[in-house]
This record gives C-alpha cells, sequence and structure tokens, in this order.
C-alpha cells in the first residue's frame, strides 16, 4: 500500500485501526464516519478532484484549517462539534504516521493544530413542576403514548444516555427483589441502575409476556429499535405538549440528554454524594459530575444565606466639587 493511497489509507484506518485493534463502539465510527464523509468531499471539491483520487498530499494542514473553519460557518456547527471532528481527523493522521513515518513532518503539521475555546454553558434541566408536565403529555390511551410514557419515566429516572435508551432489549431489565436494568455506557462500561418500584411496576407492564429477549424494550411501530432522530422528536412533541400546562417548558431547548442532567440535578438535590452520582450516571470522573453543582442555584442560595450580612450602612455619595455636583444634577 503506498503511503500516497489516501483511499486505501482511509479504509485500512477504519477496518483495522478502529474495528479491529481498537474495537471501537458503532457509535464513535458512525462519528468519525460523518467526519471524513464531509472532509473527502470539502477536499475533492477545493483539488478538483473525485474523492477516490486524492492523496495525502492533498490533506494538509492549511485544507485541515479551512474545512474546520467550513464546517463551522456553511454548516453551523458549534466549536464543540468543530473540535469533535478536529479529533477524528487527528486520530487518523496520528495512524498515518505510525504506518508511513515519511509522512511524520506532514501529520505532525496537522496533529499539531490546537482545539478552539468555547463558552462552556451551565447544563439545562427540569425542575419538578416541569417533569411531572412532560410525564402527563403521553396519551396513555394509545399504544405510542404508553411506550412514550414508560420511556420518559425509565430515562427520567435512571439518567441514561441516548444511546443506551434506544439500546435496551428486554433481557436488560431484572425484575424482583432489587429490580434494575444493565447497560453498556461510553468505553464499553457495563453498569447496573435500580429501579424504584412505581418504574419497575409500569416497565414490566409495558414489556407484558414478549417472548423475544432480544427485541428492543422501546421499540418503534415496525417493531425495530427506535432510532436517535425518532427519541429526539417524541421528547420535544411530548415537551411542546407539556408547555401549554407548565409555561416555564415554553422556549425551553429540552432533549434526551436534558432528561439526564434532570435525574443528576434530582439527585444532586436529594443530598446524593457527587461520587454516587457519577456511578449512577456512568461518568468516567468525578470531575464530570461537577458540571451540576456549577448548575444548581439551590445550592449556591444555600451558601450565601449561611454568609453574615456585613455591618455596613449604604450611605450616600455627596461630590466635593461643585463641577461634579452639577453634573451629577443632571
Amino acid at each position: 500500500m503506498k503511503a500516497t493511497n489516501f483511499p486505501a489509507l482511509i479504509q485500512s484506518f477504519f477496518t483495522d485501526r478502529l474495528c479491529t485493534q481498537m474495537e471501537a463502539s458503532p457509535h464513535t465510527i458512525a462519528g468519525y464516519r460523518d467526519t471524513f464523509r464531509l472532509l473527502v468531499r470539502y477536499a475533492g471539491s477545493r483539488r478538483g478532484k473525485p474523492p477516490t483520487k486524492l492523496t495525502i498530499d492533498d490533506i494538509d494542514a492549511d485544507l485541515v484549517a479551512d474545512f474546520l473553519t467550513h464546517v463551522e460557518t456553511a454548516r453551523g456547527n458549534t466549536a464543540r462539534t468543530r473540535n469533535t471532528r478536529l479529533a477524528a481527523i487527528r486520530s487518523f493522521f496520528r495512524y498515518v504516521a505510525m504506518a508511513d513515518p515519511t509522512w511524520l513532518l506532514h501529520c505532525q503539521r496537522i496533529l499539531s493544530m490546537p482545539s478552539k475555546r468555547y463558552v462552556k454553558r451551565s447544563v439545562t434541566f427540569l425542575d419538578a413542576e416541569e417533569i411531572m408536565a412532560l410525564l402527563a403529555a403521553p396519551d396513555r390511551t394509545t399504544w405510542a403514548g404508553r411506550r412514550d410514557h414508560a420511556l420518559l419515566l425509565l430515562a427520567l429516572q435512571t439518567g441514561l444516555r441516548a444511546s443506551e435508551l434506544i439500546s435496551l432489549r428486554c433481557r436488560d431489565v431484572v425484575f424482583g427483589a432489587g429490580a434494575h436494568i444493565r447497560c453498556v455506557g461510553k468505553g464499553r462500561k457495563e453498569r447496573s441502575t435500580p429501579l424504584r418500584r412505581d418504574t419497575a411496576k409500569l416497565i414490566q407492564a409495558w414489556i407484558g409476556k414478549r417472548h423475544d429477549s432480544d427485541s428492543p424494550v422501546f421499540p418503534s411501530i415496525r417493531g425495530e429499535r427506535l432510532s436517535r432522530d425518532a427519541l429526539e422528536h417524541l421528547v420535544r412533541k411530548h415537551c411542546l405538549k407539556a408547555s401549554q400546562t407548565c409555561p416555564s417548558l415554553e422556549g425551553k431547548r429540552v432533549t434526551p440528554h436534558t432528561l439526564r442532567h434532570s435525574t443528576a440535578m434530582e439527585l444532586l438535590h436529594h443530598g446524593v454524594d457527587q461520587s454516587v452520582i457519577a456511578l449512577w450516571l456512568g461518568h468516567e470522573s468525578v470531575e464530570t459530575t461537577q458540571i451540576y453543582i456549577h448548575a444548581d442555584m439551590r445550592l449556591k442560595e444555600k451558601a450565601l444565606s449561611q454568609i453574615a450580612r456585613p455591618e455596613t450602612h449604604p450611605g450616600r455619595y455627596r461630590p466635593n466639587d461643585e463641577l461634579l455636583a452639577f453634573l451629577e444634577s443632571l
């Protein structure tokens, strides 16, 4: 394989590096695939040649920089998404440098490109009133409504990621004493999350007497696994309906991840330790869980109430100059 054969390197990167050596998750592979699909189309347009004719020389640091600007300006990607694209490109060029060290300098220029800094906004979460309104939104007289209600309740109680929710199989739910669900999260880490009695009872009634333990807990109308887009759509749909009875939901961007944030905040408000919340959510580090502390106004207000008021008098500003006095009077 020639080092300049860009298509062959791309194929070996995905089949050998990601799938075989790293055993990357389907989610990671899909993210990398989308990045390189955009990159090769952009590079082909810039270089005036079809993607199959591109070489490593064509994908230099200048083109990568222009591509990253393109995804932000033309496609409206956030700085965070832009950094994710860059991470995928860096991973590929580390592989190229290893496969053929003669390209080391070329690769190093791309590997040295910095990630873009961005404002880390506070997390969005639902309060108790908003949660009740959202759970009441699905029409439980219909099959889809019962499915959506069960899904929303499970999501809000367990804090599962969107990918974990749609990947749940009937065999992953354990009923009886110590009812819980099992899932494989980020980094292929398996964890178990306990279920409240009411949640376990509702999920058990929803699953019913299904004989196929491999079937999805929350299937589509066709019996297939829900797509991520379908999950986001049903959350938006029920949030819109819930906003009719809960005005605070109007204009609030609620996604499946917002439900996960809401679970974390609920645990935090009930005094659950950060380390336990990290285990509950499947965070690799307790530091990740600290974003919820930054977003929690209750904790900050409680801390503020414990600070003694300073014994000061407001007083009044009096200018010591006639000109300043005139200006102040205007």
